[in-house]
């Protein structure tokens, strides 16, 4: 499939939206440090301006509590938490977030579970996605024709 570039502002979101599943994303507009927090060790990236914040809700759910969790790491910095591998919580999980240049979706992994941030669990309807982040907008290779693309407002908190 072709890349698409999709143009969108500091005030807008990316929605793809599946039959019973969704993810948005946001360029992260300013450079700072992530750190992903593990059990046993911390990293730490540096995301540039252009790169992307992406929330997956693999069993769909609410656009708000996403937005609000894509905006902690974003705007807040907040460290983001891996679980272990078959940690009995990762089931639990309705959104899971990354943050990067690039980010696939991919439906055979655990939720929560993966500290690399290229890689993002999703529903299936939505799997093998490939996210980038350019200065003119959101790059988006093998989106499937059912799964509808939007540029929407972020929301807010009134």
């Amino acid at each position: 499939m072709p890349e698409r570039i999709i143009p969108v502002r500091d005030d807008q979101l990316l929605l793809l939206k599946g039959g019973s599943s969704f993810l948005i994303a946001g360029q992260v507009g300013g450079c700072f440090p992530l750190c992903i927090e593990t059990c046993t060790e911390e990293y730490c990236q540096t995301l540039e301006p252009h790169y992307l914040v992406a929330v997956s809700a693999p069993e769909g759910g609410s656009l708000h509590a996403a937005w609000m969790l894509l905006e902690l790491v974003r705007t807040y910095h907040i460290p983001l938490m891996v679980m272990p591998k078959h940690h009995p919580g990762s089931r639990r999980l309705r959104y899971v977030v990354s943050a990067g240049e690039e980010i696939l979706l991919s439906c055979t992994i655990a939720r929560g579970t993966h500290p690399e941030q290229h890689l993002l669990c999703s529903s299936e309807e939505l799997g093998g996605v490939h996210l980038s982040g350019t200065p003119s907008g959101i790059s988006i290779i093998d989106i499937p024709d059912d799964v509808e693309i939007a540029v929407i407002p972020q929301p807010t908190l009134n």
